[in-house]
């Protein structure tokens, strides 16, 4: 019975550090999709290139957006026609990086550090794009014509329809003026409709990860840097660990004794990746697209990790590593209209 209801508080605490900056990221995206120019997406990062991941990992560096918030925006930059590697070099490199995270990293751990996660998180990112550009391949629909129909010689056929009012129907066709309905109906119908199956699932396993954790493996394996690394690992990646606030999280696991590496790995890895990211990964692009963006973060993290164990042993950290995880009025509202826009949904399908 306590289980359940550890089960219950965790899942809870999950969706109230989550469902305020997935709402804010659901409305962002809303607007960048009624303000950016309809081709613009396409047009930098809709072909399989090298060019468009690097665009892609460039435009999430300035970003504010934490890892959560970045899941609708991902998924809009897909509706947009972006490429896999683009979207998915987008969703590491954005969360790590952000204005905020950067100068929270340098009050935690130094420049020296924060340089090194910045600059680290680019090369995650453009190297998991392109890798998931070169591997993964769309799904080709299959039109099955009849004998008669396949037979029929194309010339002497001529479509014509006035049904259509769509505006993609008319390439040419100026953008309208701005509409903040638009906004909301594309951010919290289109998008969230899309996302919330897979957004539950990652909050039930996410809160199961946390219920079910043995805490006292951290004492055991801390003297041994393999062993730390897999277990940072495994307890970042399914987890929703917030770039910035994962800070005072990773200065707790350093003074504990956790080496240097093992820190940078829980900062790089955890805000990249959670059972929320990880499950929006699988619905778009499939199983082999998701073992791509997690094998990728989690090498490339540990190579990482072990050159700043090897040549930056040592760090100062600040004595501020408090943490409060007091939730607010808004995070409550917030995760209400979360969950309910879920149930309607469910119900819905």
């Amino acid at each position: 019975m306590q289980l359940l209801k550890d089960l219950a508080v965790n899942f809870l605490n999950l969706a109230n550090a989550m469902s305020l900056y997935i709402l804010f990221g659901l409305l962002l995206a809303g607007l960048l999709k009624e303000l950016l120019p309809k081709d613009f997406i396409t047009k930098h990062l809709g072909k399989s290139s090298i060019g468009s991941v690097i665009k892609a990992t460039l435009l999430g560096i300035p970003m504010p957006v934490c890892s959560c918030s970045v899941i609708p925006l991902a998924k809009s930059l897909q509706k947009e026609g972006a490429s896999p590697g683009a979207v998915q070099s987008f969703l590491i490199s954005t969360p790590i990086t952000g204005v905020d995270s950067i100068l929270a990293t340098y009050s935690f751990f130094g420049w020296i550090f924060a340089l090194f996660r910045v600059a680290t998180s680019i090369v995650i990112a453009i190297s998991a794009g392109i890798l998931q550009n070169i591997l993964y391949k769309e799904p080709k629909l299959r039109v099955n014509l009849s004998p008669k129909v396949a037979n029929l010689n194309s010339k002497n056929i001529t479509f014509t329809s006035n049904s259509c009012n769509s505006s993609c129907c008319n390439t040419t066709a100026k953008k309208d003026s701005f509409s903040i309905k638009r906004v909301f109906t594309y951010a919290f119908n289109t998008l969230f409709s899309d996302i919330a199956k897979s957004l539950f699932i990652g909050l039930v396993v996410g809160a199961l990860f946390t219920t079910f954790l043995p805490k006292e493996l951290l004492n055991q394996v801390s003297q041994n840097l393999i062993l730390s690394y897999l277990l940072v690992i495994a307890i970042s990646m399914p987890l929703y660990v917030c770039a910035t606030s994962s800070l005072p999280i990773g200065a707790a696991l350093l003074l504990s004794g956790m080496s240097v590496g093992s820190v940078f790995l829980f900062l790089s890895a955890g805000p990249a990746t959670n059972s929320v990211t990880i499950s929006v990964v699988k619905s778009m692009y499939g199983k082999k697209a998701m073992a791509i963006y997690i094998g990728v973060i989690a090498i490339m993290s540990m190579f990482f990790a072990y050159l700043l164990d090897s040549f930056y042993p040592s760090l100062e950290v600040a004595n501020s590593i408090s943490h409060n995880q007091g939730y607010g009025a808004i995070n409550y509202v917030s995760t209400a209209i979360m969950l309910l826009l879920m149930l309607y949904y469910w119900r819905k399908k």
